[in-house]
């Protein structure tokens, strides 16, 4: 049996340089095949196309290029990724064409550098449409070949390795676009490592201050938890060895980042984590490794409700293994991994443990592999979601990562869900039909709402009616894109028949003041000509578009009719066009600017109370005005789109906008006045506040502040943060 030494877990340091024959050594130690002499070529091509260029911190791009190549060796990919990583930007540089590359390294090779280009260097926030842009063509490129992903997940991290030597502003974007897309897609592809050092690395840059805090407290105790780390290890080898088991055993510090989200989210300081500790074992089968389990349970204590079999039930990133959390030597918590090592083959590599390739370079998966693979067609059907410009921003803030939970039908089959999602989702789940006649479900053989959030391991029965249809509120509380995808589908189907009844109904009786019936109309030449000469295909499209109230039908009578046959009426406006003159004020009242439209009457919307900066859309109400909300609102998502139009702020306008901010802190003696101090240090004044005390030594505090857009607030939660005792501050949209 071999016994690993524990690993702390600070972040790695900027890469050393590396060389062409390091990167072979490298290969060898890894059992890649890879032509040397064809990584030369690559690094000499390299060279030549960034000649007398530097990358955006100062390195040398060979040096870049090499650190990539370095990175990609450790997932064990294979020799054409491996190219592409050391080529990725030489076509970008402007001194290497494609067909110098293609005539070098072939057709495969300038694909993959091609499709790599498509998605680099796209602004990140800098407006919704563009961030929605630059995950669908991620994951399009995901799609097509996941190798592609690899190389710029290997170009993020030699990235952030090196993030130090960027401009100190360029910095917080940098390591928030990793932190919230890298390191969770790092995830999402099972590479555990990858996915760690991208979190250390972007929280030491996003909040310095705490990370040092933490490093130097962790540090501090360095030799003391090493002492553990060697006691518990010896006894859990001594249980293998007294049972005849052969395995690895190794104890570690939890990384950085998880220590900091579970500070944040429980409130507490590091002195009160007990579990900074976890040990890993690994074995030869599944039977030994719930032998392990049960051992260790025999000889520690377990903690109900911390154990979790991703054996039984894998995670999507292909994740297996046994967790559990035990009361260990001197009272401490201590997590322990138990897994064969083909399962932490899989957990260090990821998704580049289990793809197959095609002669053309596709990647293929079967059997089992393909089940493994269901979240990226998750993904690809969010993706066709967005595939409409109008609709793009409505899905921006669909959380492209969540956190799953396992459910069961009354049969026993495992149905994987979103984190929240309920029981329409799992209807939906089933069958289109089944979801869209649920009318209430039993869950655990209760009868319950179909808003209730399921938990892993209820058994949910659906219950449904052949006279229910989907209803639009659900779009408010349903999880999955299936289940959002066929309610809108419905929705719009449902809405359009309406129309066309109601656009029916309307032309016909404008048809009668001219002694006409919609019949005879429809028979005339004229008739068909309009529908051409309106950018309709067909009639129904006419009466949908009258029923909207996108066209009058007095407009529609006078392309149709001869025009010696149509009766001298007056014209009258579109339904839209009414409301908007009923809304329509002399002066502009508000910092909110509508294309071609002035002196609108304009009011925000409480549901998500929109600040200047934010991404805004406009819904035309009737009666009240235009309706102002934030695009990723979840009303204006369901609301018809029809009645939307764009909208955005006049930043030359100075106005202030009211905004709630919970604050949870510690309750003690001049917090309040920390709190208004800080508020007032961001120039924000306080309109109201309300302050309870929990109970718990912790204090819940909302105030209403004013202030002039999204960084003026962005800085007054940053001031209240630096409070000493407060632990969260977030905004409250309603």
């Amino acid at each position: 049996m071999s016994v690993c030494s524990p690993t702390l877990s600070p972040i790695s340091p900027a890469a050393a340089m590396m060389t062409i024959e390091q990167i072979n050594e490298q290969i060898q130690n890894n059992n890649l095949q890879v032509d040397s002499d064809l990584l030369k070529r690559a690094a000499d091509f390299c060279a030549r196309a960034h000649h007398g260029q530097e990358t955006a911190d100062g390195r040398d791009h060979l040096q870049h290029s090499l650190e990539i190549a370095s990175i990609l060796t450790r997932l064990k990919v294979d020799e054409t990724t491996l190219i592409v990583g050391i080529l990725h930007d030489s076509l970008l540089a402007g001194r290497a064409t494609k067909e110098e590359l293609r005539n070098e390294f072939g057709d495969e090779i300038l694909h993959l550098v091609e499709t790599g280009n498509k998605i680099s260097n796209i602004p990140y926030r800098q407006s919704n449409r563009q961030q929605v842009e630059s995950f669908r063509k991620m994951f399009v490129a995901m799609a097509r070949d996941l190798r592609v992903i690899l190389v710029y997940l290997a170009d993020r991290l030699s990235d952030m390795r090196n993030i130090g030597n960027r401009r100190e502003q360029d910095q917080q974007a940098y390591a928030r676009e990793t932190l919230e897309i890298y390191a969770p897609l790092a995830n999402r592809l099972g590479i555990s490592w990858l996915k760690g050092e991208l979190e250390d690395l972007s929280l030491k840059v996003l909040e310095p201050e705490k990370y040092e805090a933490l490093a130097q407290k962790i540090s501090a105790h360095k030799e003391e938890r090493g002492e553990y780390v060697a006691t518990v290890r010896d006894k859990i080898c001594a249980l293998l060895e007294e049972n005849n088991l052969k395995g690895e055993v190794t104890g570690r510090f939890k990384h950085f980042y998880s220590v900091y989200r579970k500070m944040e989210r429980t409130g507490v300081g590091l002195d009160q984590i007990y579990d900074l500790t976890a040990f890993r074992v690994l074995v030869d089968s599944v039977r030994e490794c719930y032998e392990v389990l049960g051992l260790v349970h025999a000889t520690w204590k377990p903690i109900p409700g911390r154990f979790k079999d991703y054996i039984a039930m894998p995670k999507t990133n292909m994740y297996q293994s046994l967790h559990t959390t035990v009361i260990g030597p001197y009272a401490k918590r201590m997590e322990i991994q138990i897994r064969t090592r083909e399962m932490h083959r899989i957990a260090e590599e990821g998704v580049a443990a289990h793809w197959k390739y095609k002669e053309n370079g596709a990647v293929a998966v079967t059997g089992r592999d393909d089940q493994r693979f269901n979240w990226l067609r998750q993904v690809l059907e969010w993706q066709r979601d967005v595939s409409t410009e109008r609709n793009s921003s409505d899905v921006s803030s669909i959380d492209l990562f969540p956190e799953e939970v396992y459910v069961f039908t009354p049969n026993g089959d495992v149905k994987e869900l979103p984190q929240g999602a309920c029981p329409i989702d799992f209807a939906y789940a089933i069958h289109t039909d089944v979801g869209s006649q649920c009318v209430g479900a039993r869950i655990n053989g209760k009868l319950c709402p179909i808003k209730t959030e399921l938990k892993n391991g209820d058994i949910v029965e659906v219950l449904t009616s052949a006279h229910q249809t989907p209803s639009k509120d659900w779009l408010s509380f349903v999880k999955t894109s299936k289940a959002r995808n066929k309610i809108r589908h419905w929705v719009k189907t449902e809405q359009r028949e309406r129309s066309i009844e109601m656009g029916r109904e309307l032309l016909e009786k404008e048809l009668r003041k001219h002694q006409y019936s919609l019949k005879r109309a429809m028979a005339l030449k004229s008739f068909s000509q309009a529908v051409d000469e309106l950018g309709f295909k067909s009639a129904d499209d006419i009466f949908a578009a009258i029923g909207y109230g996108k066209l009058s039908a007095g407009q529609i009578v006078s392309h149709a009719l001869p025009k010696d046959e149509q009766k001298a009426l007056p014209g009258k406006a579109s339904a839209l066009g009414k409301v908007l003159k009923k809304i329509t004020r002399r002066k502009p009242q508000s910092a909110i600017l509508i294309g071609g439209i002035d002196n609108v009457m304009v009011r925000f919307a409480n549901c998500c109370n929109p600040l200047p900066g934010e991404p805004v859309t406009g819904f035309i109400t009737r009666g009240r005005g235009l309706a102002v909300h934030a695009v990723d609102c979840p009303q204006v998502q369901a609301s018809d789109p029809d009645r939307r139009i764009d909208v955005e702020w006049d930043m030359q306008r100075k106005t202030t906008r009211p905004v709630k901010l919970q604050v949870l802190c510690s309750d003690v003696k001049g917090m309040l006045v920390g709190i208004s101090g800080a508020i007032a240090d961001a120039d924000a004044n306080i309109v109201s506040a309300s302050v309870h005390a929990r109970g718990d030594k912790k204090g819940r505090n909302l105030f209403e502040i004013d202030v002039e857009n999204l960084e003026h607030l962005n800085r007054v939660i940053r001031e209240i943060k630096k409070v000493k005792g407060v632990t969260k501050v977030e905004r409250i949209r309603n």
